[in-house]
């Protein structure tokens, strides 16, 4: 690392118990550091410029791309979770770039027709090994991602790659294929936290989708600003709006609920972790990796209010029939691929076939693969691909 102070440059001091950059463990593989960039600013531009990162643009979050063009992808998803990580760490006098590194790098393992599309693989890759998102993350910032000369995936940060693998808390249990992998180079520390900075990332895609569904479920017409009147949290937030702008039109009346609602939550979330960081006396980073909880949380009663939103959004949204319907079709596009890939590999595009050919003559090693072509598939490549393979009238 280098030597010079500017080396760890962010826009606000950093608060004793953020992670610096000029104290990274380092990368799996040794480069020299940029003049000008600190390592996370670094690991943020190699997320951005992946192929993975590009590809968001195509997945979906609730509704399939081809529901129209003004819903959430996911990576519009993954830009406004950025977006509320940046200001959380700011907030904090956390690192901002490692924040924005981890929540950028967040979703990059998704496969087509998001969490349908993930069961559906976990499902294929029952007996190969299984398969979840957060770990496909992770193959593909070490592994899948194959730009550059001195090493394959995108050899990012320690701590980027344990924000990555414990945004959501410490890791127990097996572990899934890729992890496993990764903790035989570097001991990633499982059974600890993670540095505030990637618990910043992880509770704003918690507020950044809690969110944005209500408005996309908004303008979907799957329910009304009505039937969100029995959600408390909603209820009182709408009675707020009402009574400050009484006569806006519907479109700027929604949009200033959801905002309202976005700037209630990150309020709350900043004040609480204030509270257990100064409760905790935590003093460093070590402070927090070896803490009883989670340091970035939702106020208990704040956590039962998005509780409830919650179950409004899994009631009358993730379960309403247009999102069933396209639920069961996701599952049928790739269970097909999967099981026509597996037992026909020769049907693979050639550079996807010549992969398989060095894959290893094991059933789980060829599995895997067929795993990573369909996973780093957008959702309309695989409708595609899948009408080229089994509808007979398509070339």
């Amino acid at each position: 690392m280098s030597n010079d102070p500017s080396y760890n440059y962010c826009a606000v001091p950093l608060a004793s118990y953020a992670c610096r950059a000029d104290q990274s463990v380092g990368r799996l593989f040794d480069e020299d550091e940029s003049e000008h960039r600190t390592c996370f600013q670094r690991d943020r531009d190699r997320i951005i410029h992946a192929s993975a990162f590009r590809r968001l643009k195509y997945k979906t979050q609730v509704f399939v791309y081809s529901h129209g063009d003004n819903f959430r992808t996911r990576l519009t998803h993954t830009l406004e979770v950025s977006q509320i990580a940046r200001t959380l760490a700011r907030a904090l006098h956390a690192n901002e770039d490692l924040a924005e590194v981890v929540a950028l790098a967040h979703d990059l393992g998704h496969a087509p027709f998001a969490h349908t599309g993930e069961e559906a693989l976990l499902e294929c890759m029952q007996a190969y090994g299984g398969f979840e998102h957060n770990d496909q993350s992770l193959r593909i910032v070490t592994t899948l991602e194959d730009k550059y000369p001195s090493f394959e995936g995108l050899n990012l940060t320690w701590e980027t790659l344990e924000g990555i693998v414990k945004h959501n808390g410490p890791v127990k249990g097996s572990l899934p294929y890729q992890l496993s992998n990764i903790q035989n180079q570097t001991d990633l520390r499982l059974n600890t936290f993670a540095t505030l900075e990637a618990q910043i990332a992880a509770i704003s895609d918690d507020i950044a989708y809690n969110n944005h569904d209500v408005q996309d479920g908004l303008a979907a017409g799957l329910f009304t600003i009505d039937d969100l009147k029995s959600v408390p949290l909603m209820a009182d937030i709408i009675d707020e709006v009402k009574a400050k702008w009484p006569n806006l039109p519907p479109h700027k009346f929604n949009a200033e609920v959801i905002r309202v609602m976005i700037g209630a939550m990150v309020e709350n979330v900043m004040h609480e972790t204030q509270k257990r960081l100064s409760d905790q006396k935590i003093k460093n980073v070590e402070d927090i990796r070896n803490a009883k909880s989670q340091m970035v949380q939702f106020s208990p009663s704040m956590f039962e209010k998005v509780q409830e939103l919650r179950q409004f959004l899994w009631d009358h949204m993730y379960k309403h029939y247009t999102v069933n319907r396209m639920r069961y079709k996701a599952e049928r596009i790739i269970g097909d691929l999967f099981d026509l890939f597996l037992d026909r590999p020769e049907c693979l595009p050639n550079d996807w076939q010549a992969l398989y050919k060095t894959s290893g003559t094991g059933k789980s090693d060829q599995a895997r693969l067929i795993c990573d072509y369909i996973a780093g598939m957008t959702d309309r490549f695989a409708i595609v691909e899948h009408d080229r393979l089994f509808d007979l009238s398509v070339e």
